[in-house]
């Protein structure tokens, strides 16, 4: 089978649920951590299946200063990659693109 996207690509809509104050990199790049909350209705073995989840995310540089700007509450298309976070064992969503949903 053939993919047309990146093995490692993720996309969510989201409600922006929590925002950090915007931090700086060793290397001076805006970063901004992120809450994010989703919940839908989806089919799964031919059962609907209620799905709520809570993602850790991070944006960086520019992006990281067009988030910081948006209201809490408001929902977006989230488009990026998933890592493991730097201390630990959990996954972080690494943020390259958002539109409004």
């Amino acid at each position: 089978m053939s993919w047309s996207v990146p093995a490692n690509s993720f996309v969510l809509t989201a409600t922006l649920a929590a925002a950090e104050a915007i931090r700086y990199t060793p290397a001076g790049l805006p970063a901004l951590n992120l809450q994010l909350d989703h919940a839908s209705e989806l089919s799964e073995a031919g059962s609907v299946r209620q799905v709520k989840v809570s993602v850790k995310a991070v944006a960086l540089g520019t992006l990281a200063e067009r988030l910081a700007k948006q209201e809490i509450g408001s929902v977006w298309r989230f488009t990026g990659f998933v890592a493991n976070a730097r201390h630990g064992k959990s996954v972080v969503f690494h943020i390259l693109d958002f539109l409004q949903d």
